[in-house]
């Protein structure tokens, strides 16, 4: 057995979570070639902590050894969210994923498909209509809250426009405690952005309670219903359900899929004629630019990662963008290429962890996927599309979700419509 390369610090001085948070991504590239491993050390929020940037490691941490590996119990998501299936351990979390895996799959999923479809139309019919470079970003996350408040929470923006924007408007305000040092500081006229989350968390949290007494309709009355631990289960997975998480990923997903298919017209209609060839396009998006940049475990016990000793205490970290870029799985790992998922790849979806991997991933990835199709098929049969002006500084921020740092414009120019669509509305 190796010794785990790199150095695992000193207390406080020893520790790099500044200079991870600054640029994750520079900060694992240069260990790895530093120590010529994808699995290195150091001191991470003043824990020694092994960083795991390969798929053999991520699978050993998110698969085979997930029992071994805990979520921490003092994670800031704990703070803003309460005890969900995200922050959860043991028994516990089974019993949670248990009980909610069916309002994500089957026919609560079938039953979500035609609202959708409408607010993909509503919220995208009109890219082209000012003329102008479409802030892409901020566009799709306007339909990603519009499809999380409307299927969670049965609030539609076109029926209670204030309520939709009172909500929005607090998932942003509770979105910036995980972002924030975590003080709860009042004084006159002024509060930290941590108390600040906490008060509009407060606030989400009387809208959810009233709907789930009231409101016995689609997912929000099918939640109400389900066996959960104790009485605020369903209220505080509402709360993460409708949360800045879910619309800020779909923004990030659907701008590097736009990005990545600017200017390429050829693409665009190869995409749009074969449901395959856009299942590709789609898996290179995540696998280049996922959402998130990782996830964080502690090791229960004394194990072992890739080959290397992980003791009992120390913190784990996954980083999705260096495990998508594994050289030993993903040749020219630094290139879009779709056509590898039906090659040398195929089959090996489950290398991604845009959305975690094994026991633990994410419960809506299919409800994801749905929304990302959807949403994309509208965008191919309707539009083309071109970076306006061309030359834009795409660099990415990796920190809190994926997306180029200085928000790219887009021009879309509106297509006739296909022969499918004629044939549909005769």
């Amino acid at each position: 057995m190796y010794k785990l390369p790199g150095n695992a610090g000193v207390p406080v001085f020893g520790d790099k979570s500044l200079e991870f948070y600054r640029d994750p991504v520079s900060f694992c590239q240069q260990r790895i070639e530093k120590h010529r491993s994808r699995v290195f050390q150091c001191r991470m929020l003043n824990r020694p902590t092994a960083f795991i940037c390969s798929v053999q490691g991520m699978r050993e941490l998110l698969c085979e050894k997930s029992n071994l590996f805990l979520k921490d119990p003092t994670d800031l998501m704990t703070n803003m969210y309460g005890d969900t299936i995200v922050t959860s351990n043991g028994e516990e979390a089974c019993l949670l994923r248990l009980s909610l895996t069916s309002l994500f799959t089957g026919s609560c999923l079938e039953s979500s498909s035609d609202y959708i479809t409408s607010v993909c139309e509503r919220c995208l019919k009109d890219l082209s209509l000012s003329g102008q470079p479409e802030c892409v970003y901020s566009a799709f996350k306007r339909l990603g809250t519009e499809l999380v408040l409307g299927l969670f929470l049965n609030i539609r923006a076109e029926e209670q426009p204030d309520l939709f924007q009172e909500i929005m408007q607090l998932c942003t305000q509770h979105w910036h405690g995980l972002i924030s040092a975590p003080v709860n500081l009042k004084v006159p006229l002024w509060s930290s952005g941590f108390s600040t989350a906490l008060d509009a968390r407060d606030k989400l949290m009387v809208i959810i309670k009233d709907k789930l007494e009231n409101d016995t309709q689609g997912f929000v009355g099918s939640l109400g219903s389900l066996p959960l631990p104790d009485s605020t289960s369903a209220s505080q997975h509402l709360l993460l359900f409708i949360s800045a998480l879910i619309p800020k990923a779909l923004a990030s997903l659907l701008t590097s899929f736009t990005l990545a298919l600017s200017g390429n017209k050829q693409a665009r209609l190869r995409a749009m004629e074969d449901p395959d060839y856009l299942r590709t396009v789609l898996l290179e998006v995540q696998r280049l630019w996922p959402p998130f940049i990782g996830g964080r475990r502690i090791a229960d016990q004394d194990t072992t990662i890739a080959g290397f000793p992980v003791p009992k205490d120390y913190g784990a970290i996954y980083i999705s963008h260096s495990v998508h870029r594994d050289p030993e799985v993903f040749q020219q790992p630094d290139n879009f290429l779709p056509e590898r998922w039906s090659g040398r790849n195929a089959g090996q979806e489950h290398f991604l962890c845009s959305f975690g991997n094994g026991p633990r991933s994410c419960m809506g990835t299919k409800l994801t996927d749905v929304f990302l199709k959807e949403a994309c098929m509208y965008l191919l049969k309707h539009y083309d599309w071109c970076l306006d002006p061309p030359s834009q500084d795409l660099e990415y921020k990796w920190l809190p979700v994926s997306r180029p740092a200085n928000p790219p414009t887009i021009s879309f120019t509106r297509l006739d419509l296909t022969r499918s669509d004629r044939s549909d509305t005769n």
